[in-house]
């Protein structure tokens, strides 16, 4: 395991090509999550959608009332939160691979709602179906590129007048589902699932598709060590937590997991990054037309890539406690100078003062994008309990989808005129929560790199302060022959 902690990016790349080919695979399963929640908030200042489900104004134009974009914008993540606790009990029961696949035929079934919708009641119903397959796959990766490819279709038809100018970007989410059902069908499934259910032999040859047999090394003698490691942590977290139901996820030095991984996905919502996503309001107030507010969002997302491949450098350097709180820190500072430039320039009337709060909201993007966003899913995939990870990645993301819902009522009524019309004031309320989100990290997130699963979890039982997780000492065979033998004290702790 010693190689593993010190193997290199590149190092890891030829060791594992198909457990990389794999999880491109899979990861691709949540495009439609991003594509959807980019696709359903940007139609809003799509013509031929308003004209459609709109209200007339009195200057005769047609908009979406502001409760029913709320309403269209939070209806999937109340899906979603449904979506996960089904998740947490019928993937650890029948295993990742079924249940992705399952999630997809309920996708393609409930497209057709959203696609033949012809009054917001069905849209909004179309919606919250979505979001329960949605929620199944969601704990596994990142939406970036589904926001990417949304807002790409999106600029293509911003042109168009007629009904397929938002009813092309709906039928397009048919696209994914049939090569990913393809595909995860043929997948391994989770090496780490099937030593849970005591399946040793289907994982060892799970562990065997994953790796190269031209990635250097005895590949034979690797996957024995490997497979003794897996067995070895799985006997150790038997005897530190007999259960793993919900309730176990609050037991012992499991409920301090379950802290750190639901507020480090809370405070991902709550540090400014909601406020970024609408950049391409303050364009529109810059005078920028529909089409080219579109091409700007565009050069965020691509803004936003660059700074996830900086990240995949800065990872083999920088912990991923440094890195999330130094994103935080970073973006705060941007949240300030966003906020003073409303405070002393009205946007509404002077154009370059929204072009330059627009500009430094896709600077933010990068920041984000190169710590927080992508090192957040890092660090609650390895500090949640091995035994209860479904389960606390479930409740982790349902407390994310509820604070994404409490953001995603607040921050159009920052903006919205007819409500709280604070502009780009709205940065300081952003900024105000980045404190707190600094304060939490610095006293509560540990830091895992370098770290095995045992490490961590003998870190864990003996009540380690997060700050001293990089520096402590430990011999994690020794300690997990302990454990499993009954002769530490830390056993009876759970």
């Amino acid at each position: 395991m010693s190689a593993e902690q010190t193997m290199t990016l590149l190092q890891g790349l030829k060791m594992y090509p198909h457990a990389v080919a794999w999880l491109i695979l899979i990861s691709s399963a949540i495009i439609m999550e991003g594509f959807d929640k980019v696709l359903i908030t940007n139609l809003f200042v799509n013509t031929a959608f308003k004209e459609k489900y709109g209200d007339q104004q009195p200057d005769g134009s047609y908009e979406i009332t502001a409760n029913w974009q709320t309403a269209l914008s939070i209806a999937s993540m109340a899906g979603e939160v449904v979506g996960l606790t089904i998740n947490g009990i019928v993937a650890e029961r029948f295993g990742y691979r079924k249940t992705i696949i399952a999630a997809m035929f309920l996708v393609i079934a409930f497209i057709f709602i959203v696609f033949f919708a012809e009054t917001l009641p069905y849209l909004l119903a179309g919606q919250i179906l979505l979001g329960f397959p949605w929620g199944v796959f969601q704990t596994i990766t990142v939406v970036y590129a589904a926001e990417f490819i949304a807002s790409g279709v999106l600029r293509g038809l911003a042109t168009r007048t007629d009904q397929w100018s938002y009813k092309v970007p709906f039928a397009l989410q048919w696209i994914w589902p049939v090569p990913i059902i393809v595909g995860v069908y043929f997948a391994p499934e989770s090496p780490w699932w099937l030593i849970r259910t005591g399946r040793h032999d289907e994982a060892r040859k799970a562990l065997l598709r994953l790796t190269s047999e031209t990635g250097g090394g005895n590949t034979e003698v690797d996957l024995d060590a490997t497979m003794s490691m897996m067995e070895q942590n799985n006997a150790m977290e038997k005897v530190l937590t007999a259960g793993t139901s919900y309730t176990d996820c609050f037991k012992g030095t499991n409920l301090r997991r379950t802290e750190i991984v639901c507020v480090t996905w809370f405070a991902q919502i709550f540090s400014g990054v909601a406020f970024m996503s609408y950049s391409i309001y303050f364009y529109l107030q810059a005078g920028l037309a529909v089409e080219y507010s579109f091409t700007m969002t565009l050069v965020q997302y691509g803004l936003g890539g660059i700074g996830t491949m900086l990240l995949w450098v800065l990872m083999m350097y920088f912990g991923r406690r440094r890195l999330y709180l130094s994103g935080i820190m970073g973006m705060f500072t941007l949240l300030v100078i966003i906020g003073s430039v409303g405070a002393t320039i009205d946007t509404k009337r002077y154009k370059t003062a929204s072009w330059a709060v627009g500009s430094m909201l896709l600077l933010l993007t990068m920041v984000y994008d190169m710590t927080v966003g992508p090192v957040c899913y890092s660090l609650v995939s390895e500090l949640a309990f091995t035994r209860l990870r479904s389960k606390t990645i479930v409740l982790a993301r349902s407390t994310y989808n509820v604070g994404n819902i409490i953001v995603s009522i607040i921050t159009p009524r920052m903006l919205d005129s007819t409500a709280w019309d604070w502009g780009a004031k709205g940065a300081f309320f952003w900024a105000g929560f980045g404190v707190l989100c600094m304060t939490w990290a610095y006293f509560r997130l540990p830091e895992p790199k370098g770290r095995t699963y045992g490490e961590l979890d003998v870190l864990f039982e003996r009540r380690v302060s997060a700050r001293k997780f990089a520096t402590t000492v430990i011999d994690p065979v020794a300690e997990a022959e302990q454990i499993i033998k009954g002769d530490n004290k830390m056993a009876s702790i759970s």
